[in-house]
């Protein structure tokens, strides 16, 4: 049998120890255990040192700003508030500052906190308020008359110069009708007084000129108004009552609004008589023209000389018959008077000015025959012939 040497005997393996359980759960990081500061957590023993430190609200903690000693549960209500901790200024005005010293600073020494104007109450920021003042409205100023009056706000100083002022200039009341006297106000009724007839004739003077501009102005709003296309249509409304006027004032004659027989042409005028003129008096009635002075009559031909066509309009319903307008044509007489260039002076009120054409016009019977009068109203239309080489 073959020996075996002493080294190479096989070794049985070493008997196993059981584990220490309790020895091990005081070392190991996954047994969970209670906070130390007794703030009834529980935990794992690896999780502990970072609760401890920064988490247990019964840890001990010391403020950095004020050196005090708090627990953790205390010191968090007390971040934020610590008086001497180091605070910008809530407005931005840059300055920095324990927070014990920042409500002094924000309500009296921060150049950028708000504060009403003394004068007007409008909330600025502190560094402008001296520049505000300067425009304020309410600040207090002198008068700039030394009237010795002490302060007035500056809103008020126009009224105060105005209405309250002795001193104040003024110019006289009268200076629309051309009075230039300047004077204070303290002496202002003196020159009322003194010049009372003076003022009188200045007033007049300006009511003359008033009452040419506001002829010239008339005038200018007829001339935009009159119609320029050679034919009128004349509405005479409230017939009945006009004819009955007609009928108790001898001679009442009724005048249309001017119009022009073409654009820059003669400005005539129609009248009507409507109880009658001359051979026509209280049974017809009488229709005329007349020249009147027009803006253009240096420009055109005289005598005027063109035909004129009068029509009485028949207001029935086409489409029941035919109307039956009454008309009448004339070629104006060059001897005639009012065919020649007007003065400047004629006008439609010019009754010493005839005009011409036909006083038996239509009678008063026939007029009532036909639906001449509607609706207590006629039409005269009155038309000129106007050659085409005068209109182009």
């Amino acid at each position: 049998m073959e020996e075996r040497g002493q080294g190479c005997a096989p070794r049985p393996p070493p008997p196993h120890r059981p584990c220490a359980p309790q020895a091990h759960l005081g070392t190991c990081g996954f047994n969970v255990i209670p906070c130390p500061n007794r703030c009834s957590a529980k935990l794992s023993r690896r999780d502990l040192p970072e609760h401890v430190q920064h988490g247990c609200p019964k840890r001990r903690v010391k403020c950095e700003f004020c050196a005090s000693d708090f627990t953790g549960e205390a010191f968090e209500g007390h971040q934020g508030t610590c008086p001497q901790e180091s605070v910008y200024c809530e407005n931005k005005c840059g300055a920095r500052m324990m927070r014990r010293l920042l409500s002094q600073h924000t309500l009296a020494e921060c150049p950028k906190r708000t504060q009403p104007c003394t004068y007007c109450a409008k909330e600025f920021v502190f560094d402008t308020i001296q520049n505000h003042q300067y425009q304020c409205p309410r600040y207090p100023v002198p008068c700039p008359n030394q009237c010795g009056t002490p302060s007035i706000a500056r809103e008020d100083v126009p009224t105060h110069l105005k209405e309250s002022c002795n001193t104040a200039m003024l110019l006289c009341p009268f200076k629309e009708a051309g009075c230039k006297h300047r004077c204070p106000k303290l002496a202002m009724g003196r020159h009322l007084e003194e010049s009372t007839k003076a003022h009188l004739g200045m007033v007049c003077a300006l009511v003359s000129r008033q009452r040419q501009e506001i002829l010239e102005l008339r005038r200018d709003v007829e001339e935009l108004s009159v119609s320029s296309d050679g034919t009128l249509i004349w509405k005479i409304a409230d017939y009945a009552r006009k004819l009955q006027e007609a009928k108790t004032r001898s001679n009442y004659e009724f005048f249309s609004p001017p119009f022009y027989t073409h654009k820059y042409g003669y400005k005539l005028q129609v009248s009507a008589f409507l109880n009658g003129n001359g051979s026509g008096e209280s049974s017809h009635l009488s229709v005329y023209i007349r020249v009147l002075p027009g803006e253009y009559d240096n420009l055109l031909e005289w005598p005027f000389s063109y035909r004129v066509t009068f029509s009485l309009l028949d207001q029935s319903d086409p489409s029941l018959s035919k109307p039956q307008h009454i008309t009448e044509t004339f070629h104006p007489d060059p001897n005639w008077k009012n065919f020649q260039k007007p003065g400047a002076s004629r006008s439609s009120l010019d009754e010493s000015t005839l005009g011409f054409g036909y006083p038996k016009f239509i009678s008063h019977e026939d007029i009532k025959k036909r639906n001449y009068v509607r609706d207590n109203a006629i039409f005269i239309k009155a038309s000129v012939e106007i050659p085409q080489k005068i209109l182009a």
